[in-house]
């Protein structure tokens, strides 16, 4: 009943009231990324969302779009502004992913959703994180986000979809919020320091 139906209309309810109690934050937040990234700030990627279904992510920009002398975007780590890297390591690029939550896209548990080219490269067993919506946090980044494997966190995603309940919820969002004030591993960026999956690791 939880998963079904309660789930959902619990993301939709606590998504609409983040929003209107964080949109100042969100408006301060974008109007900061303005000036430092000089376009707009919002960023929207695909993503797989419930049974693989592909939906545009939506975060705030961290990262400006210098380029070389041939054209080619410079490395992340060159292209992440100063105000960027404070606003992912605060997590607050991940606010507009309520908008995705609101839209019924993501749920505010679930597996991370990751980059649509993993989609191949995945086994059965790992295929089945894509059973339920992906979510802003979840189990595995609150056992170690990128200080755990690949392997690993493909583990916890699917424990998680096996065992889904509200006292899971809950035990998810209570170590959440624990780690962001602690700024450890849930902050640890995997976009950035995570090695690529490649099918094998």
């Amino acid at each position: 009943m939880y998963k079904n139906i309660f789930k959902r209309w619990i993301d939709f309810l606590v998504a609409l009231l983040a929003i209107v109690l964080l949109s100042p934050l969100m408006v301060f937040v974008w109007l900061l990324l303005c000036v430092a990234t000089q376009e707009n700030p919002l960023f929207y990627q695909p993503r797989p969302g419930k049974d693989g279904r592909i939906f545009n992510i939506i975060k705030f920009r961290t990262m400006n779009n210098l380029t070389d002398d041939e054209g080619n975007l410079l490395p992340d780590a060159v292209r992440l502004t100063k105000v960027g890297a404070f606003i992912r390591k605060t997590s607050l690029d991940e606010l507009p992913q309520l908008f995705n939550v609101l839209n019924g896209e993501m749920s505010l548990i679930g597996p991370r959703p990751l980059r649509t080219f993993y989609l191949p490269l995945y086994s059965q067993e790992q295929m089945r994180r894509h059973e339920v919506r992906p979510g802003i946090t979840g189990l595995a980044q609150i056992n170690g986000r990128n200080a755990i494997s690949w392997k690993e966190k493909f583990e916890y995603d699917v424990y998680y979809v096996d065992n889904l309940s509200v006292g899971m919820d809950l035990k998810i969002v209570l170590l959440t919020v624990s780690k962001l004030f602690h700024t450890k591993d849930v902050n640890a960026r995997e976009d950035l320091t995570m090695e690529r999956f490649n099918g094998n690791n």
